[in-house]
């Protein structure tokens, strides 16, 4: 499937949401159709993973007949005996089950034809996933999908019916286009994405838009230390510790290739925005062996994994990204201040948790590899405790780039951003400034980065020149030592023209050459003027 049909199919599946979420809230809406295109997802997986296990045995699905009947349905109702045999071994190569009766195609044609068992068979299916899969990646994974809502409709008639119209259209939809894993993946991301500029300041919670996405996912993937030469062969892992709906992630995933990346690493306090990313990695084909979300509170580090005091067994990652929530507030408390992530530089006010969340991810970062987070613009310049880390990381050379970016690039706020670069192990003794707050393109609702300004980006990173004029310098520590540890961007890199010097001499001289001019046209145009018999024109003064 082309790149344009995978977008296409991606705008009618919104056409679709645009159309029957109505009233509906859109975050209310998004969690519906995502689920329903997932449980789609996972059906022809299941099916596809169902029919390379019974081989011949398997129905020949035009033969099934048609009722909504599926050839699993057909395998089950002859084969009663060998149904459990056959679930216990698909839990061991699919990781999960479903019912012949809540397959996708079940759902469909009990939605065509208005069936009033749907809502019920739906509930009974996810409650079925999630609890009778062999891993515990399913668990919970439908827990936020309310069926039993009164936004879907008051009674159970109408909460019903209004399930059989959604799911019809989505069918329909879909019908339209032959959808393998990794085209319902990138529909999945489009409507995300769609959903995110709909739901204005909530979208920051579960979606970096892609074009920032891409600079920090090609920036981690570089080469470290040289990143002049090009892309790493490898990264054992990568960690997102505030990872919404999992597309940052992904991004480095889809950069790196499926087998570039050992194993993605990520977090998420928001329970519906955590079983999303949970659902995007399937979507795109992740096995659930592939990757680790983890729900919980990544200030307070309640993951154990991470909480792991057996230096030998501690997680470090060879790549962090993040676009953790701006200026947080959050309770820094005296256990927080002998935090080992903490207690080498001191705790981030309780007005903005943004240095908290970046010492958070720098504190799990290898001594070989690249973070890169979006933060606010005041961590590079505002005083008191954050003065102090900010000096510290400076003082022990981890701040390697600092690259600002134009304003009202995301849905969730307009404020300009930065994106900071930190390394343990860095070669160079200086800090690259990139000022690219004047390059960009402007859209209807939010400005975005083109294809040129993310390369332009990259490439000034990658390369690490002394200075490209109004766009970036490499600055060295005395300067920034100079200016007290302040990093912003404007202080080193100035995007203003410089006013053109006017030399007064030669304009004076080239005024009065002008003036004598005037003189001589005047009187040469009153000679005509007087042989017409004409008033003259009046002397210049």
């Amino acid at each position: 499937m082309t790149d344009q049909d995978q977008k296409q199919l991606g705008k009618t599946l919104w056409g679709i949401a645009d159309q029957l979420r109505g009233a509906m809230n859109a975050d209310d809406f998004r969690d519906y159709m995502l689920a329903f295109l997932f449980l789609r997802y996972l059906s022809d997986n299941y099916q596809q993973a169902a029919k390379k296990e019974l081989g011949r045995d398997y129905p020949d699905p035009d033969a099934v007949g048609n009722g909504g009947r599926s050839s699993l349905s057909v395998w089950y109702e002859q084969n009663p005996s060998d149904v459990v045999a056959f679930e216990k071994q698909m839990r061991l190569k699919a990781h999960y089950v479903i019912r012949p009766e809540h397959l996708w195609a079940s759902i469909a044609h009990m939605a065509r034809t208005q069936d009033g068992e749907l809502l019920n068979t739906l509930q009974t299916g996810f409650k079925y996933i999630e609890n009778e899969s062999f891993q515990s990646t399913f668990s919970g994974l439908f827990s936020e999908i309310n069926l039993g809502s009164e936004k879907l409709g008051k009674t159970y008639a109408d909460r019903n019916a209004k399930l059989c119209t959604i799911i019809t259209k989505i069918a329909e939809g879909l019908a339209e286009f032959s959808t393998d894993s990794d085209t319902l993946g990138d529909a999945y991301e489009y409507l995300i994405g769609q959903f995110a500029a709909g739901s204005g300041k909530k979208a920051g919670e579960f979606y970096t838009p892609q074009r920032i996405s891409d600079i920090l996912s090609e920036i981690v993937t570089l080469d470290s230390q040289e990143p002049k030469t090009g892309k790493r062969k490898h990264l054992a892992s990568v960690m997102d510790f505030a990872c919404g709906s999992g597309s940052l992630l992904l991004n480095v995933r889809k950069r790196m290739g499926p087998n570039g990346i050992g194993r993605i690493y990520g977090q998420e306090s928001n329970i519906t925005t955590y079983n999303l990313s949970r659902m995007n990695m399937l979507l795109h084909g992740v096995k659930d062996s592939e990757f680790e979300i983890y729900h919980g509170d990544t200030l307070t580090n309640d993951w154990d994994m991470l909480r792991e005091t057996n230096p030998a067994k501690k997680p470090y990652f060879d790549a962090v990204v993040a676009n953790p929530p701006f200026s947080l507030r959050w309770t820094p408390n005296e256990a927080l201040g002998e935090d080992v992530r903490f207690k080498n530089y001191g705790l981030a006010p309780k007005s903005a948790a943004d240095f908290a969340f970046l010492l958070h991810g720098f504190h799990y970062l290898k001594d070989d590899g690249v973070m890169a987070i979006i933060l606010p613009h005041g961590v590079l310049f505002r005083g008191g405790a954050e003065a102090k880390i900010r000096r510290k990381l400076l003082e022990d050379g981890h701040i390697d780039t600092v690259i600002g970016l134009p304003a009202n690039l995301f849905y969730s706020t307009g404020i300009p951003v930065c994106i900071l670069v930190l390394k343990k192990c860095k070669k160079p003794d200086d800090v690259l400034f990139i000022n690219a707050s004047d390059h960009f393109e402007r859209g209807k609702r939010q400005n975005y980065l083109s294809d040129g300004q993310i390369e332009k980006i990259v490439e000034t990173y990658q390369q690490r020149p002394e200075i490209v004029e109004r766009y970036a310098r490499r600055v060295e520590m005395e300067e920034i030592e100079a200016n007290d540890f302040n990093l912003n961007i404007s202080r080193y890199v100035s995007t203003a023209k410089e006013e053109v010097a006017i030399d007064l001499e030669a304009t004076h001289k080239e005024l009065v050459e002008v003036e004598k001019q005037i003189r001589e046209s005047t009187t040469k145009h009153n000679v005509f003027l007087k042989e017409l018999g004409l008033s003259p024109l009046p002397a210049p003064d």
